[in-house]
């Protein structure tokens, strides 16, 4: 699985239509050139040329239209997601265009109104952008309290042709609520606490688009809603069914971040070993110092480990169903885990670049700020953790039987995805047993290691599990959360590695730095001053040390690694 290079870009397709799209995106980027997109992003200039492009192109339509609502379109996840890659490769601003987009149109899709996904599909095919309308200035993510109303108008004013209902209210944070075509709205039927998604037109004259709320290239909204009429036809979903479209439609569109996380890791890593392979400190090449070695292995391998866990758990997300819903595990944690692997990858090679990386010319300089925003974004890392703590019990104890999910690239719809039914019972959701993936891999001496550290987490749950007032500290519940991260972390990893056929040295350096982080955490949980003293114990135990081998290192290092040297340059 080899990291991106939009000038050998290698990926195949099951259509020439995808192909195509991936192909005259990067054209269309390096036409720009580094220059062009560096003076856009400094000036905070909205992107018209990328607008334009994908109107000529239809890029969202096919993208972002499922089956039976466009021609020649599907919701296809595979294709989602390596768009996604490209666009974080280029420039955030363009990535994020794209996924609120995504999310405006997810609560339509969901939704039962048929004349407004037509009419939704209509305008992707013009070219058009959306937004979606769910958070609010003083509530953020606690969508219990949303303020939003849709005031209803009476029989009367129905009957003479009037609005059923008058929208009021501010939302805040709404990418892209600037132009959206539609922006689906989430709120509550004025004197009931019945919630509402409907859609509004943002160049409506009752639609107050009071500021951008960022100093950036994207239009980050605050917008006001001032008697803004809306209609039955308007109306997407209402009651339970329209909470449950908010929280599917994040739990779908989310997934894309870590992808534009590895596409921005990507980009920075190119730039980060040119640079260091062409400069002499001292009468060496910055490659030739030692710790440079072990910063640009590391990242290498961490950003390999990213890209083999996202891409199964994209697996997972495509073959969900009703009876297979091991996807709501995996997508938060390519949301939580591979975007906080993100910003450690950039950090590592921001160690290398040193001063270089804050010099204007540099897409370095963009990847810095931009990496650090895709953790905190769709929810933070604490509140996926939140999630993820939720499904520890039944991965660890009580693993359910599924058959094999195979690698997902063919070109069908994703239907599942906008028949997710209702977001209750996580605590419900059964995996399969982990210890498979582990038990497949017996070359590795690092796995081997790992498979110990593992073994000792999962008996401490058994024997010193949290107590009441650990379980109510927050702090203390992230740190066991990381700890089981870990696991299902490098189960999928495994798997790609089996799926993929992926080199048995570079799987057991990735589990060198594996075995590093689980023995930083276990000592980060014993030395919380909440711990007890059997946990402590326990703690001590998974303390390990990565097996050694100085051959394996120097063979990833030069054949991988390394072997990026002057293999992608962006057009000027």
């Amino acid at each position: 699985m080899h990291l991106l290079n939009p000038k050998k870009f290698a990926q195949t397709y099951p259509d020439e239509q995808t192909k195509q799209i991936m192909l005259k995106t990067i054209d269309f980027f390096e036409g720009l050139g580094l220059a062009k997109t560096k003076a856009d992003y400094e000036s905070r200039r909205w992107y018209e040329e990328f607008l334009a492009f994908n109107k000529k192109e239809q890029i969202f339509a096919t993208l972002l239209t499922p089956e039976n609502y466009g021609d020649n379109a599907r919701w296809d996840t595979s294709r989602i997601t390596d768009f996604a890659e490209i666009l974080g490769f280029y420039g955030l601003t363009y990535w994020y265009c794209f996924q609120v987009s995504a999310l405006g149109v997810g609560p339509i899709f969901l939704g039962s109104n048929e004349a407004l996904k037509e009419r939704t599909a209509a305008l992707l095919k013009q070219g058009e952008i959306f937004a979606f309308g769910l958070s609010e200035k003083e509530h953020g993510a606690d969508i219990y309290s949303s303020e939003m109303k849709l005031m209803p108008q009476g029989e009367s004013n129905d009957a003479q042709g009037g609005p059923n209902y008058l929208a009021q209210g501010e939302k805040y944070y709404i990418g892209n609520g600037n132009k959206a075509a539609l922006v689906s709205t989430f709120g509550k039927i004025g004197g009931s606490d019945e919630y509402v998604f409907f859609a509004v037109d943002s160049q409506h004259d009752k639609y107050e688009c009071i500021k951008n709320v960022i100093n950036n290239q994207d239009y980050v909204a605050n917008y006001r809603l001032n008697d803004y009429p809306i209609t039955e036809s308007d109306i997407s979903e209402r009651g339970q069914k329209a909470w449950d479209d908010a929280l599917n439609t994040i739990n779908v569109m989310k997934f894309n971040l870590g992808f534009a996380s590895i596409g921005i890791c990507t980009h920075a890593y190119h730039e980060a070993i040119d640079h260091a392979s062409h400069r002499r400190l001292f009468d060496h090449y910055v490659t030739d110092f030692v710790h440079i070695k072990q910063l640009f292995v590391d990242s290498y391998t961490r950003l390999t480990a990213m890209k083999l866990f996202a891409h199964r758990a994209r697996d997972y997300m495509r073959s969900a169903s009703e009876d297979d819903r091991r996807y709501l595990l995996f997508n938060p944690m390519v949301k939580m885990k591979v975007t906080t692997q993100g910003e450690e990858v950039v950090n590592m090679l921001w160690d290398v670049m040193a001063a270089k990386g804050f010099e204007k010319d540099m897409y370095f300089e963009n990847a810095v700020i931009d990496i650090r925003a895709l953790p905190k974004l769709e929810g933070t890392v604490h509140v996926n953790m939140a999630l993820i703590v939720k499904f520890m019990a039944n991965y660890f104890f009580k693993p359910g039987k599924f058959d094999d999910i195979p690698v997902r690239r063919d070109a069908c719809n994703d239907d599942f995805l906008f028949n997710q039914g209702a977001t209750k019972g996580l605590g419900k959701t059964q995996f399969h047993d982990y210890r498979l993936a582990y038990k497949k891999c017996t070359t590795s001496p690092n796995v081997e290691v790992f498979k110990k550290q593992i073994s000792t987490f999962r008996k401490m749950l058994m024997l010193a599990r949290p107590n009441k007032t650990q379980i109510k500290d927050i702090d203390f519940l992230l740190i066991v959360g990381e700890l089981f991260t870990l696991v299902a972390y490098g189960q999928l990893i495994l798997e790609s590695w089996d799926k993929n056929k992926i080199d048995d040295d570079l799987i057991d350096q990735i589990f060198d730095f594996m075995v590093r982080d689980f023995s930083k955490y276990a000592l980060q949980l014993y030395s919380k001053t909440s711990s007890t003293k059997v946990q402590q114990v326990f703690c001590q135990l998974m303390l390990s040390k990565p097996v050694r081998n100085d051959e394996r290192f120097n063979r990833i290092l030069n054949d991988f690694a390394y072997a990026k040297k002057d293999s992608y340059t962006m057009n000027p």
